[in-house]
């Protein structure tokens, strides 16, 4: 499953910088793929849409919240770990 939903996410954020998901890689930063704060708002809802998960971001205060975004890795593990909460 984990795979799975690396996957999709790594599509997810490809689609919003317009890219390939094989240009995406796991140490990169949303803003080094170049996806802007309206990008992320839209990769989110995506996410959200894709897993039937509610994630818990703030687009007035990105940083402040318990979904990490500093890496395409850590917005994975934190996908990862909303969807197996919700399994449980």
């Amino acid at each position: 499953m984990a795979d799975d939903v690396k996957d999709k996410v790594i599509r997810i954020i490809a689609e919003q910088a317009m890219l390939e998901p094989s240009d995406i890689e796991m140490t990169q930063s949303l803003q080094d793929i170049g996806i802007d704060s309206l990008g992320l708002v839209e990769s989110i809802f995506a996410i959200e849409e894709e897993f039937d998960i509610q994630v818990p971001f703030n687009a007035n205060e990105p940083e402040a919240g318990d979904f990490d975004i500093s890496s395409v890795a850590a917005i994975v593990g934190a996908v990862e770990g909303l969807v197996a909460a919700q399994k449980s």
